[in-house]
């Protein structure tokens, strides 16, 4: 048995050593600079020696970004046709054949056309960096998978493409690029970032002052929560220290699940921690008993979870209590993560025993409880 946890630790160390390196320019909106900043980036590689190429970049017309293409040498784009168009596509396969020291890869949160090799973009470039190429790319805070919900209040914006956290918590190198309010309501009224046309529209969603220092401060935060998770990573490798553990209990109720799912991958985030998802199937809710909706909503949270690295952990039951304890004990559970129950929790501590039992039970394992609004 150790002989072949240790064998597997060593291939664990030998992919990794193969794995392309991975850099990320994060921002809090369409027009700070991060495409601008990459190409500036890849100028000096190449001047450097290093044998860079483009793979996707997109400059939504941007003058001042368009020019710094002139010189690097770039690789042919997949052409396809959708919906009687000819639309184009990284070519993953193009750049795999070809392999590049380094790639760059822009709008990692891009939804690829139909017809495609992989759904997303983060998927061409999970792909590329498994194959060994270094990648440099860019995304804005707001397609962030965990903070899908935060977002959409700040803004009123429901954003559909979305990077899972996992994805961002494996880049090697994490960069900020940053602009005040002030400096990016300029850029947008010069024209700098839309056409004259998308203006108005822009300055009354993601351009409202207030929104921008909003996504401002998510943005630093992100990058901040990055190189501490980075700093006490190789603290904790140093001194053996135990890692935290994080379970978020769900249920079949679908948006209560999303919000538990998405806000303990930001916990578990920011600790760098392995993370588990709990759905105890009670036995009204078996196949045979459950209505569709409800089925559909759960493979989608649990697909969910599996993108922002959980391990989903799924069991019949008849009491959750019980089960979460169970879980805990197994799994050495330092945190449980729930949703905010229907009725407040003095009512709950005096209607039965359930409850008081799992508090009861989770304050002798010194195990935290977490109630999640």
């Amino acid at each position: 048995m150790e002989e072949r946890k240790s064998a597997e630790h060593f291939m664990k160390l030998v992919t990794r050593s193969r794995r392309g390196k991975f850099k990320l320019y994060i921002g809090m909106s369409a027009g700070v600079g991060k495409t601008y900043r990459m190409l500036q980036e890849a100028h000096l590689l190449l001047k450097n020696g290093i044998d860079v190429k483009i793979g996707y970049i997109e400059t939504h017309g941007r003058p001042e970004t368009y020019a710094l293409l002139h010189g690097l040498p770039e690789i042919a784009r997949r052409k396809l046709f959708y919906k009687g168009k000819e639309l184009e596509e990284l070519d993953v396969d193009a750049v795999l054949q070809i392999r590049p020291e380094v790639v760059l890869v822009d709008e990692l949160a891009h939804s690829n056309i139909y017809g495609s090799k992989n759904e997303k973009r983060w998927q061409d470039v999970r792909e590329l960096l498994d194959a060994g190429i270094n990648v440099i790319s860019a995304v804005n805070i707001q397609h962030l998978e965990s903070l899908h919900d935060e977002i959409q209040q700040i803004t009123g914006v429901d954003v559909s493409e979305r990077v899972p956290d996992s994805v961002v918590d494996q880049a090697d190198d994490v960069v900020h690029i940053d602009l005040t309010a002030e400096e990016l309501i300029g850029r947008l009224m010069e024209g700098k970032i839309y056409d004259e046309a998308k203006i108005p529209a822009a300055l009354a969603n993601f351009f409202k002052n207030d929104h921008i220092l909003q996504l401002r401060e998510l943005a630093l935060k992100e990058v901040a929560s990055q190189v501490q998770r980075k700093v006490e990573t190789e603290i904790a490798q140093q001194r053996g220290v135990k890692r935290e553990r994080f379970m978020a209990c769900i249920s079949a109720n679908p948006k209560t699940a999303k919000t538990v799912i998405r806000k303990t991958a930001r916990l578990a985030g920011y600790y760098n921690s392995h993370w588990f998802v709990l759905y105890v199937q009670l036995p009204n809710e078996r196949i045979n008993r459950i209505a569709l909706d409800k089925q559909r909503h759960l493979i989608n949270n649990f697909k969910l979870a599996t993108e922002l690295g959980a391990e989903i952990i799924k069991i019949e039951g008849k009491n959750v209590t019980r089960e979460i304890i169970a879980q805990c004990e197994l799994r050495k559970i330092s945190t449980v993560c729930i949703g905010k129950p229907r009725i407040s929790i003095v009512k709950i501590m005096l209607a039965g025993d359930t409850f008081k039992v799992l508090l009861h039970k989770l304050a002798q394992e010194n195990i935290d409880l977490v109630i999640l609004s």
